[in-house]
């Protein structure tokens, strides 16, 4: 039984691509909008203000199709990848399916860590609700286990 639901896990054919790229210098900082940016290895994005060794929200990932859900949610046509405060928004793959698992974004290779949840921020962002719209579809959490470029465009693909 273990061994069929790893061979399920491991079934992951799709393969999604990065829409937007971001950093936060600093603490409540708007997020800079990026076409590329550095991964280092076990340390996180250049200019990220949660780069840091051995941390586990080194990346934060969303799904361009989580963030039409919370629009919907919150009654609005869209909403800029930005405001959520994550690194990278990605289409064409579910992040939840990385779980446990390495994955290649551009050239670098990340780790999934965990759930990124959302934070009281969403409240200010989107108004009273703002965090309950989010919660279920703030994306993941990785650690960079390789170094390398990731660009707008790039895939994202299960690294077995």
């Amino acid at each position: 039984m273990a061994q069929f639901l790893q061979d399920l896990f491991n079934t992951l054919p799709q393969r999604g691509r990065v829409d937007w790229i971001g950093v936060r210098p600093a603490k409540y900082e708007t997020l800079l909008s990026l076409e590329e940016v550095w991964a280092e290895q076990d340390l996180g994005l250049e200019g990220d203000r949660y780069a840091s060794r051995g941390g586990k929200r080194q990346v934060t990932l969303i799904q361009m199709e989580h963030l039409a859900a919370v629009a919907s949610i919150l009654g609005r046509d869209r909403l800029a990848p930005g405001l959520v405060r994550r690194n990278i928004a990605v289409s064409g793959i579910n992040l939840l399916a990385l779980k446990h698992q390495s994955f290649a974004i551009g050239a670098a290779r990340l780790k999934y860590t965990g759930l990124c949840h959302p934070c009281s921020r969403m409240e200010d962002v989107f108004g009273p609700g703002g965090y309950n719209a989010l919660r279920g579809h703030g994306g993941i959490t990785a650690q960079v286990l390789d170094s390398g470029w990731i660009r707008l465009g790039d895939g994202v693909s299960l690294v077995v």
